[in-house]
């Protein structure tokens, strides 16, 4: 009930609901065919939305930040998740191939360079593509931030956040036997990889709920069941980018490599209390980007529909839109 009342409040700072002029399969090799859309004004400055997860899936809320007559916003589901096919696949699914597949979508769509709004794992491949890409790059729009960094993980699957979530952490940590209980990640990837799709269902569900329940300071702590088709994917993914690093070179890889875009302007929304991804990284990344505006919102957890973090990103990109629209 309290996350469903802080979601209804921040459907009042969006963009009214817009269909999208521009929908496709995009096949982008590999057997992975990936969902496009483009919505707003086919003219306009152009925005790429990246979902986070992996394996969130992008959804029709995530084209109201944007003013439709100013910007020409891109969406798409990641490999293995959404609309994009086949559903649930960790084949040829890595940073790498996502980063690509930026590049693939920016190509077919004759844009020379891209706003960059990415929230969680969303901003942790905007980064990515943008210390990969800075030329295609002309700014960063990012909430939530996650650096991908064996410290974050330990956070959250060892134990960290359980710390002020014991009930969600406890019905997460039951499901593994105890002599397992010292890798979580390692735990849950033997019971999603299981080849039982019953199996994998069930451990999906409760990957998911243990973020879920997580995700926005309203919650009560129970973090509902998705259905098991998103549950699925969402939990096999984000296990698999987990149990890889994230398929980066070295641990810190990102901040190691932050000169690459010092001169990228950036905004970072950061909510105070996010116990997903918590402040210390959004603090420690602007801090190494001279070119970056930390925006720290008070009373606000790490979803998307946080009231203040939609307000703020909201104000954001209606900020650049009078700057270059």
């Amino acid at each position: 009930m309290d996350k469903d009342l802080g979601q209804k409040r921040a459907v009042q700072y969006l963009y009214p609901p817009l269909d999208p002029f521009d929908q496709r399969m995009m096949d982008v090799g590999d057997g992975h065919t990936i969902y496009v859309e483009q919505c707003g004004n086919p003219q306009g400055i152009p925005v790429i939305v990246l979902h986070g997860g992996p394996g969130g899936g992008c959804s029709p809320a995530m084209r109201r930040y944007f003013d439709p007559r100013i910007f020409r916003v891109v969406l798409f589901d990641q490999r293995g998740c959404g609309r994009s096919r086949p559903h649930a696949s960790i084949n040829d699914n890595t940073t790498w191939h996502l980063v690509a597949d930026i590049e693939k979508i920016r190509a077919a769509l004759g844009v020379e360079q891209f706003i960059v709004f990415g929230g969680s794992w969303g901003a942790t491949l905007a980064l990515i593509y943008a210390l990969s890409h800075p030329e295609h790059v002309r700014q960063l729009v990012l909430r939530g931030v996650f650096l991908m960094t064996q410290a974050e993980l330990d956070w959250f699957y060892g134990g960290g956040a359980g710390l002020f979530w014991p009930e969600p952490w406890a019905r997460f940590e039951d499901l593994i036997p105890e002599d397992e209980r010292g890798d979580m990640i390692g735990a849950y990837n033997r019971r999603l990889f299981s080849g039982d799709l019953q199996t994998e269902t069930k451990f999906a569900k409760a990957w998911s709920s243990w973020e879920n329940a997580l995700a926005s300071v309203y919650s009560s702590g129970q973090g509902g069941e998705a259905p098991g088709e998103y549950a699925r994917a969402f939990a096999r993914l984000e296990n698999h980018y987990f149990t890889n690093s994230g398929f980066l070179e070295t641990d810190g890889w990102i901040l190691k490599n932050i000169d690459r875009i010092a001169h990228i302007p950036g905004v970072i929304v950061q909510g105070r209390y996010d116990m997903i991804c918590p402040p210390t990284r959004a603090w420690n990344l602007a801090k190494l980007w001279p070119n970056s505006d930390l925006r720290m919102i008070r009373n606000a957890g790490h979803a998307l529909s946080e009231p203040g973090i939609s307000a703020e990103l909201v104000r954001a990109m209606d900020q650049i839109a009078g700057v270059e629209g």
